[in-house]
């Protein structure tokens, strides 16, 4: 999947917002080595380093485009291109911090205790992942991939994120390795520009899988079913729509 660090830096001030508020609850007062999982432009990755200004960061994502945009804009931190399940620390953190990015994880019962584990002990994974593959806005993705232009190519777009776990599974989950284990889910409220913004914030993010399938030609319909789908589910005002955003939050403190 292809991604774009100028798309996703559009709205960097409402994507930025849930990484303050994961990061407000980590309860670490002065970690030494930290790692930014999924760190994608560096947005997340620089509220670290304001956080913990002595702190030695390193900041991994899967898509060269972000690691070039986060290293050109934080040479003080390393970035390093690759995907979490493979990834292995020099040595153990004191914070892995996950903001936007283990969504595309599809396995975090084995995922999550495994990032624990890397963790020194007293050590914090922090995660926020969006919860809202039930809202109008992703209900609408999968309805305009059913189209039989494009379905057959299509199938397993939407497949590429799955059901979050619960707030009980996460705690059971983690529970037995950890210290404390705080989970909760925030619905934010994203104003933007009319149904063109709606779409505008998607293609940094959900509606990729989506597009990377069809051929250039093919988008623009897709995208014009797309709009429509939405369109009875977002009120116009003044020009502006708000677009709840669930997010769901975890904190784990590993024992």
């Amino acid at each position: 999947m292809q991604w774009s660090a100028a798309q996703y830096a559009k709205f960097l001030g409402d994507r930025t917002r849930p990484a303050r508020d994961l990061l407000a609850a980590v309860p670490l007062e002065a970690p030494g080595l930290m790692a930014d999982i999924g760190c994608g432009p560096g947005n997340s990755t620089a509220l670290l380093a304001e956080r913990f200004p002595g702190a030695q960061i390193v900041g991994l994502d899967p898509d060269a485009d972000m690691i070039r945009t986060a290293q050109a804009a934080l040479p003080g931190c390393r970035f390093v291109q690759g995907d979490v399940e493979s990834w292995r620390p020099e040595a153990p953190p004191e914070l892995i911090f996950a903001n936007a990015s283990l969504q595309w994880v599809p396995d975090h019962r084995a995922l999550l205790p495994h990032l624990v584990g890397l963790l020194r002990p007293g050590g914090v994974l922090a995660v926020q992942m969006p919860d809202n593959l039930d809202e109008p806005s992703h209900v609408a993705m999968r309805r305009a991939a059913g189209d039989p232009r494009w379905s057959a190519r299509l199938a397993g777009a939407a497949g590429q994120r799955r059901p979050l776990l619960s707030p009980a599974e996460l705690h059971a989950l983690l529970r037995p390795s950890c210290a404390r284990v705080d989970v909760w889910r925030t619905v934010y409220h994203v104003e933007l520009e009319g149904l063109e913004g709606i779409v505008e914030w998607f293609l940094g993010s959900a509606l990729r899988p989506y597009l990377d399938r069809l051929d250039k030609a093919e988008r623009p319909e897709f995208l014009a079913a797309y709009r429509r789908g939405i369109a009875p589910h977002y009120l116009e005002a003044a020009g502006w729509v708000l677009l709840p955003f669930p997010r769901s939050f975890l904190v784990a403190t590993a024992a």
